[in-house]
């Protein structure tokens, strides 16, 4: 498993609680690791409270009708990458 960077980690951190993944810490998202269809088990719903949590807290939306959004929610990495670029303040 690929170590996170602190940005992934606060990330990982933010979908661990908006989702209440009872059973996943922060620290075991592999930055790597697909984020839906792979172990987490996530889904368009989750998607959707990821993208909300992801508004409220860094200031920009993630919209549904993004063509980029297969890109963007690939893995931790590049959704980090994503908000990074994107966040206010």
């Amino acid at each position: 498993m690929a170590e996170q960077t602190a940005a992934q980690h606060e990330l990982a951190t933010l979908v661990v609680a908006c989702l209440n993944l009872e059973t996943v810490t922060p620290e075991q998202i592999d930055p790597e690791a697909p984020l839906f269809g792979g172990e987490l088990g996530l889904d368009s719903i989750d998607a959707l409270e990821i993208a909300l949590a992801v508004s409220k807290r860094y200031g920009f939306q993630l919209r549904s009708d993004n063509p980029d959004n297969r890109q963007i929610f690939t893995n931790l990495r590049t959704l980090s990458a994503h908000v990074e670029k994107n966040r206010v303040g």
